[in-house]
């Protein structure tokens, strides 16, 4: 499925290793050429993300798993703990244009 540039990006701030865990799943599960083309800003976001960009997760779809880290921050706005948190991400090829209706619905 193309999907438009114009969906709203992702806020992916990863590291290289965690984009090649999220490619190496997308590879397992839909092929090289799959892979090749996975763009951590526009086509595998976050199940809210696909919604605010007017497309649903199909039915049956399992999310792939990445990680990233969260900053805690004091009230100076310095680090002061980093953990990892883990994010659920689903591929183009798992998601579907939302109907016009829908979308009127999922944005309320």
């Amino acid at each position: 499925m193309n999907i438009p540039h114009s969906i709203l990006p992702s806020n992916y701030q990863g590291s290289e290793t965690t984009r090649q865990r999220v490619e190496e799943q997308i590879r397992e599960r839909f092929g090289n050429e799959a892979a090749e083309e996975y763009d951590p800003l526009h086509n595998c976001l976050t199940f809210r993300q696909w919604i605010a960009s007017g497309f649903i997760v199909k039915k049956g779809e399992k999310a792939l798993q990445s990680i990233t880290i969260i900053e805690k921050k004091n009230e100076k706005g310095e680090v002061v703990k980093k953990y990892p948190k883990k994010v659920s991400l689903f591929w183009r090829d798992q998601v579907e244009k939302l109907k016009e209706e829908a979308t009127v619905v999922a944005q309320a």
